[in-house]
């Protein structure tokens, strides 16, 4: 009886436990429901007396879009609201297509001028170029319309003609135009670098691109005799996770992890393995990649090295370890949001912001290195997380002189190279092409005619340090000091173009280049003095160096 009572007052505890924790769990569910459901209430009332008693009339499209923006962006950058309105460019992030006519814009004054053409599509074959200056869409001005407003007027249903009125060297005329479904390639270009390395320029992981990727591998690798390739993802963004598992089965055979995904929700939790043969599993791999290599391209480029496949050169890729899917909304509107993380083969996120833990002021910053732990590729090979793919090689990129960013922030390079391609019909081919001394002369001249002028940061802060002193009462007594050093640091701007000459002439190389042979021109003409890709030769034409790398014996990163 004894017994009996015991355990009936075991059950008994055991019931209200469970009914405790259970009611509390309801409740929990219940209160955040509540919390949901009663500032739903308050936003629609307080919304509702604003349109019935505020002294102006709203503007609900505009309020609703800054509201939800402001909202989404306490979370994190890439969890996005689009309207129906701006449907077309979601669907260009994911697909790579669009209706329109296949160039760049950007404004320039009061109007907006056509800054890349790409070749083969509605804009070339109307014989539109780059500086020529949009005034008119089917009779409608155009100026002082925003660039988003010029692109959303230049986009449309395929197969719709339209009539441009463009400003050519100060002659105006029409150019008849052909919408069609635009679709921008992921493989600029690929070719031989020499004898025996094929080269691939790979910018965004889109709707299908790995077919691209595989096309181009197959042409390297069996009509053009590659016996090594070097993958490019240099500012790759990324895109599908999906593609990223296609293009690393192009080096790696079924069976192998890619990446897995890990989120709040389970049923959006998965692990993507390669499924089918390799292309080639053993030809050496080098992948390119720097700091605005993201998303899927650091998918790539982590499995790669994770699963010591081949070798990572260039700089830190960007740290984006989030995965996005899209969710249907009301009239046609749609939620992109962030519903996990992704971990590649070694089980590292490579993730470099923390946006789930703000600082007070709302403010983000980067996982520190204490914060960061250490994980093993497939031969025991050191690799980390919490920020990025480090590469095995690193070699940073040149940054470019204060000078030659003015001339191109102001448009100086790009309005030279128009006039160059008017004055010369033709001119020799990527890679031959060079700006002779008469050239860059006359690139002088055009500067002076443009009375250009440019002050150097150092001076610019010398300048505030001036004026505080003055205003601190310290000037005075150091004047003499203070004119010592604006004598110092004051710029020649004939000796800077001869001092800078060099990066001057590339970027005047790039942009005429482009006007001639495209996109594709450009990538090749620019592979000659490409530091970081002169690394991934040096690495993969050494199989000593190769072998020892993936090995983790070649010793410390080399840093140039």
């Amino acid at each position: 009886m004894k017994k009996y009572r015991n355990r009936t007052l075991i059950i008994t505890f055991a019931v209200l436990v469970i009914s405790v924790f259970t009611t509390a769990y309801v409740f929990r569910n219940e209160s955040k429901d509540f919390k949901l459901q009663k500032n739903l209430d308050i936003f629609y009332s307080l919304v509702r007396e604003l349109n019935a008693f505020y002294v102006d009339e709203l503007k609900p499209d505009e309020l609703f879009q800054e509201t939800i923006d402001d909202m989404l962006n306490e979370l994190d950058p890439y969890t996005t609201y689009y309207p129906e309105s701006e449907i077309d460019d979601f669907a260009f992030m994911t697909t790579g297509k669009y209706g329109g006519i296949g160039s760049l814009i950007r404004k320039n004054g009061d109007y907006t001028v056509l800054t890349q053409i790409y070749k083969g599509f509605p804009a070339d074959i109307s014989g539109l170029k780059a500086g020529d200056i949009l005034k008119q869409i089917n009779g409608e001005s155009l100026k002082g319309l925003a660039a988003e407003g010029v692109s959303e007027k230049l986009k449309g249903e395929p197969d719709t003609e339209m009539t441009l009125l463009i400003e050519r060297q100060g002659e105006e005329m029409e150019k008849k135009v052909i919408r069609k479904r635009i679709t921008i390639p992921p493989v600029p270009y690929f070719g031989m670098i020499n004898n025996e390395t094929g080269y691939i320029r790979f910018t965004n992981f889109t709707q299908d691109c790995s077919a691209d990727v595989r096309e181009a591998l197959l042409s390297l690798l069996q009509e053009q005799g590659a016996k090594k390739i070097i993958l490019d993802v240099r500012s790759n963004p990324g895109g599908l996770l999906t593609e990223a598992v296609e293009i690393v089965n192009f080096f790696v055979g079924p069976g192998h992890e890619v990446v897995s995904t890990k989120g709040r929700v389970e049923r959006y939790d998965h692990t993507y393995k390669t499924t089918r043969q390799a292309v080639d599993e053993n030809v050496p791999l080098v992948v390119l990649i720097n700091r605005s290599t993201a998303s899927a391209a650091e998918i790539l480029a982590g499995a790669i090295q994770d699963l010591d496949r081949g070798v990572i050169v260039g700089q830190r890729s960007y740290g984006k370890g989030l995965v996005q899917i899209s969710r249907p909304l009301s009239y046609n509107a749609t939620l992109k949001i962030t519903t996990a993380k992704y971990y590649i083969p070694s089980g590292r996120c490579i993730q470099a912001i923390d946006f789930s833990n703000r600082n007070e002021d709302g403010s983000v910053g980067y996982i520190p290195d204490s914060l960061t732990s250490e994980f093993e590729t497939l031969n025991g090979r050191i690799v980390k997380d919490g920020g990025g793919i480090s590469p095995d090689y690193i070699v940073e990129a040149d940054q470019l002189s204060p000078l030659s960013t003015e001339l191109y922030i102001r448009s100086l390079i790009f309005d030279f190279a128009t006039n160059f391609y008017w004055d010369n019909q033709e001119i020799a081919g990527p890679g031959s092409f060079k700006i002779n001394d008469e050239t860059y002369h006359e690139f002088e001249n055009f500067l002076g005619e443009r009375d250009f002028t440019y002050e150097s940061a150092t001076e610019s802060a010398l300048e505030r340090l001036t004026a505080v002193a003055k205003r601190e009462k310290y000037y005075a007594s150091n004047e003499a000091l203070f004119e010592q050093l604006s004598q110092s640091l004051d710029h020649n701007l004939n000796k800077d173009l001869m001092l800078f000459r060099d990066e001057i002439t590339r970027l005047l190389e790039d942009e005429i280049i482009g006007r001639y042979y495209y996109e594709e021109g450009v990538i090749k003409h620019s592979l000659d003095q490409d530091k970081q890709l002169e690394k991934a030769l040096e690495v993969i034409n050494n199989e000593t160096l190769y072998a020892a790398t993936l090995q983790g014996t070649s010793g410390m990163l080399s840093r140039k």
